[in-house]
């Protein structure tokens, strides 16, 4: 087999519409084969394996060009050097690797023991058996697809609204998609949800991770599967078992042709990406690609016993953020994302892993440094995910200014306040007006607070007002996984019931949260399901459920009419009102010489009176109105021009009894109509009132009134 020289870079193979160019880096490594494997189907018999070495090193990148091979072609690497487990060397010829750098992957992980470099009776001793049957391969792909007049919608984000959904979940049950599509890529971009993305006025679909992962043998052991995803064995191929068409590159055109469906109608993609591990695991993992290739280089090993890795994920490993290649790998793939697939933003999964050079989170990092300086990659949506399981890893509030974060803290003390616990009032204030505490003083704003009350991690809104208890045994872990509990939402008995009373309050509790989140300052964040009224049966941890569990049942959107209507009027209301979406914080009442000088918020006990220092120390203190000023919002839109709005009483009242709520003085308006009211979705003309009047509000509900100039 004739092979050139070829070049270092770009890493990878590249198809350049005669030949392919091969480049892998190993500093380990003495000699590095190709293996070619053959391109027909196989027909249930073996594929004829071809080897060629790749001939140039070049600053420890091998590489070779080979004339007439192209797309479809599937290949992997075999790397001679040392295995030395005791001081961090693990290369073994013997086991086929997968390309970091592959752009398509087919076939699955089958957990023979050629995978491993040991023998399962005799740890010790090294596994010699050929992998290279058992192994998924990487995949040459043509690069070449016509993106028509594709254009990224840019977003602000203050305008945004992000749905975080899992491309399985969310199509395998919708009656107007194909057979042939649910539960892909092709699904996810098919008219029928995007018409109901548009409905609920969803402007960022933010999918579970897509970059080719694993199933954890464990799981399968058990029946089970690698349901959410986050084990990630390839960082540039869309994952292959979400693809409708084919595994030998037709994944990545049906990815893209997923996204370029999604921006035509206005809808960014966020990529959930997970960057802080492999799916290799700890040192009994299996050999699949980056340990084999250069293990010291690839992960961190724990420094007085090499053969081990230091792991802050939870998962058995983490990768080396201080080593140049990692960073390369890794800012490689995330412009590869965006300028060649296209996609809008990633939320990074366990992202303080990523600021931990040495042992301590370093919001200075280099991986932080790189994404700074790098002309694509800080022009794209970056949503940290704020914290990992390492000491001092809980870091909400502590990224970089480029960064937006998913906000734990929003979601613990929205579901505390609508819980009924005590003393709950002053953070529940700060929460819902962008959250200053954690943003203001590194020069952040508002929308760096991507607030949500619900995600892939835990109850889904239904089952969060359902269920005091989880319901975990169907993942075969004795109930023991998951959140320890959801503590009372004083919803009455768990799980079905006819009592008319704790339903009604049930369904009050679901729109008091998406009520709370809409109006709050911010980038609100919806679990895809929770308007239709999801429930996964009390399961708060559904990662290994790839079934009926963890799926949206598209009927509840039948019997969820009235929820999945109240969200769409919330989204509107947000979308016509930038006082519920401000791009700066709020400033607050001036020092009042006079009720004239109103500033752009101000706050009020029930019976009307400015809120005192007194009053926001009221442990029992469930009620308060918030006065939201349109008239004050001075930020330019994008022509220059001062941007005004109508003005918002918002009227909460957290406790489990009726109140009654004083209407304040004329200096904040003469009369308010209202225009939302949790208790009463469906009701459709609402009372007006004056100023100085009085409100009855049920228990547990919010009223939003506008005033009436």
């Amino acid at each position: 087999m004739e092979i050139w020289p070829g070049t270092a870079y770009p890493l990878g193979a590249t198809f350049d519409g005669a030949g392919t160019n091969f480049a892998l880096f190993s500093e380990v490594a003495d000699r590095v084969e190709l293996c070619l494997f053959d391109s027909s189907t196989s027909g249930g018999r073996r594929l004829t394996e071809n080897r060629v070495d790749l001939p140039e090193a070049d600053g420890f990148v091998w590489h070779g060009y080979l004339p007439r091979v192209g797309p479809g072609q599937r290949y992997g690497f075999r790397v001679h050097g040392p295995r030395d487990p005791a001081r961090g060397t693990r290369c073994n010829p013997s086991k086929l690797l997968l390309d970091p750098y592959a752009k398509a992957v087919e076939g699955q992980v089958d957990w023979a023991e050629s995978l491993f470099d040991y023998r399962f009776a005799a740890p010790n001793r090294v596994n010699t058996l050929d992998s290279g049957r058992h192994a998924p391969k990487s995949v040459v792909i043509n690069p070449f697809f016509d993106w028509q007049q594709d254009r990224h919608p840019r977003t602000p984000y203050h305008q945004t609204v992000i749905y975080e959904a899992h491309v399985r979940g969310l199509t395998m049950t919708h009656p107007d998609l194909p057979d042939s599509i649910r539960g892909t890529y092709a699904g996810i971009g098919h008219p029928a949800i995007i018409e109901h993305l548009h409905r609920i006025g969803v402007t960022a679909i933010e999918l579970m991770p897509v970059h080719q992962f694993v199933q954890d043998h464990h799981l399968v052991e058990r029946g089970l599967s690698n349901y959410w995803g986050y084990n990630t064995i390839g960082f540039f191929a869309p994952h292959n078992a979400y693809s409708s068409s084919g595994q030998r590159g037709q994944q990545v055109l049906e990815f893209k042709a997923m996204v370029r469906e999604l921006h035509a109608a206005g809808i960014e993609v966020i990529l959930d990406v997970v960057y802080n591990h492999t799916a290799e695991g700890n040192h009994l993992g299996p050999t699949l690609s980056f340990r084999g290739i250069d293990n010291q280089a690839y992960y961190r090993l724990v420094e007085d016993s090499p053969e081990h890795y230091y792991d802050t994920t939870g998962t058995g490993n983490t990768l080396l953020m201080r080593h140049p290649h990692v960073l390369q790998l890794i800012m490689d793939s995330l412009r590869y994302w965006v300028l060649e697939m296209h996609v809008d933003g990633f939320r990074f999964d366990l992202a303080s892993t990523l600021a931990r050079q040495f042992h301590e989170v370093d919001r200075l990092s280099a991986f932080f440094d790189l994404v700074q300086q790098d002309p694509v990659i800080s022009q794209v949506k970056l949503i940290a995910e704020p914290w990992d399981v390492g000491e001092g890893g809980y870091q909400v509030g502590n990224f970089p200014p480029l960064w937006t974060e998913w906000n734990g803290k929003y979601r613990d003390t929205v579901r505390d306040f609508w819980r009924g616990e005590a003393a709950t009032l002053p953070e529940f204030a700060s929460r819902l007006t962008g959250s200053a505490d954690l943003y203001q003083d590194d020069g952040r704003r508002p929308l760096a607070s991507i607030n949500f009350v619900t995600a892939h991690d835990g109850f889904t809104l239904n089952d969060l007002v359902s269920y005091n208890e989880k319901h975990n045994e169907a993942n075969g872990e004795g109930n023991n996984d998951g959140e320890s509990h959801n503590r009372s939402w004083n919803c009455g008995v768990e799980g079905p019931t006819d009592d008319l009373e704790v339903l009604t309050l049930r369904e009050r509790q679901k729109r008091n949260i998406v009520a709370t989140l809409f109006l709050s300052q911010g980038v609100p964040m919806v679990l895809h399901g929770d308007e239709l009224g999801r429930t996964q049966e009390g399961n708060n941890n559904v990662y290994c459920q790839d079934n009926p569990i963890s799926w949206v049942d598209w009927t509840d959107a039948r019997e969820n009419w009235a929820l999945t209507d109240f969200v769409a009027q919330l989204a509107t209301l947000r979308k016509e009102h930038p006082v519920f979406r401000r791009r700066r914080f709020f400033q607050g009442d001036p020092a009042r010489g006079s009720e004239s000088e109103i500033g752009d918020i101000a706050w009020f006990t029930p019976t009307g009176e400015h809120m005192t220092a007194g009053d926001w120390q009221v442990g029992y203190a469930r009620s308060l109105a918030v006065f939201l000023n349109g008239d004050a919002i001075v930020e330019p839109d994008g022509r220059g021009q001062r941007v005004t709005d109508d003005s918002f009483l918002l009227l909460f009242n957290g406790n489990h009894e009726d109140m009654d709520f004083t209407v304040p003085s004329e200096a904040y308006g003469e009369r308010w109509e209202a225009v939302l009211d949790t208790a009463a979705p469906l009701v459709v003309d609402r009372p007006s009132a004056k100023a100085g009047e009085t409100l009855s509000l049920d228990s547990r509900s919010i009223l939003v009134l506008r005033r009436v100039v």
